[in-house]
């Protein structure tokens, strides 16, 4: 894969990461009601369950490249229109930000760890996300179809892991000027809503042209 397009995905993925979703409610809600520690052990869980979603996708878009080779336009196309309906979720009036909190009892570390796992493994988002998004970065004519789908997938998972840290770390902060600051939710919301929508654009635009 190109250098080019490798910094092209790391920034669709951190993009990705301020999706408001389950996981990163989740992972806020605790780090503010019981600690940073209680968020980095959740976050430990969370990206568990990301590692088994990621690896059942590589392997098993690459297995389906080789059995039916259509199929996989057939999977980038429903993956771009997927991600035009995440970035209409993001960009819709009324929408939430992950940091409103839900108050959460404390949690003993092996429940924080199982619950941070069961999030996302529970979270049928985390798979769809991986089925749409890494398809559209991976060129199956430059072959190692594996290897890229594995590097893509390891990357947006250190992306998320490196980004929720910081959430967890500062969540009393930014929910405290988010609430302050209703500007700024908004501004979170819009910016990732419009990267998946110019990434759905240029989905429809790559199959119209073939």
């Amino acid at each position: 894969m190109s250098f080019t397009t490798l910094v092209a995905f790391t920034a669709v993925a951190l993009a990705m990461v301020l999706t408001p979703g389950p996981n990163m409610a989740y992972l806020v809600s605790r780090s503010i009601c019981q600690g940073p520690r209680a968020g980095m052990i959740s976050l430990g869980g969370v990206v568990l369950g990301f590692v088994v979603y990621m690896l059942a996708a590589a392997f098993g878009l690459t297995a389906l490249l080789f059995a039916v080779p259509y199929a996989y336009s057939a999977i980038k196309i429903a993956g771009g229109i997927y991600l035009g309906y995440l970035a209409w979720q993001a960009l819709r009036p009324g929408g939430r930000s992950p940091f409103q909190v839900s108050t959460l009892p404390p949690d003993s570390n092996r429940r924080l760890f199982s619950m941070g796992f069961f999030t996302a493994l529970l979270n049928p988002k985390v798979a769809a996300l991986y089925l749409s998004l890494l398809p559209q970065f991976v060129d199956h004519t430059n072959g190692h179809v594996l290897g890229q789908t594995l590097t893509f997938g390891f990357t947006q998972i250190m992306v998320s892991a490196t980004f929720n840290t910081i959430f967890v770390m500062t969540a009393g902060s930014i929910a405290a000027l988010l609430q302050g600051r209703p500007l700024f939710a908004m501004v979170q919301r819009w910016l990732m809503g419009t990267v998946l929508a110019v990434l759905a654009v240029r989905i429809a635009a790559d199959t119209g042209g073939r």
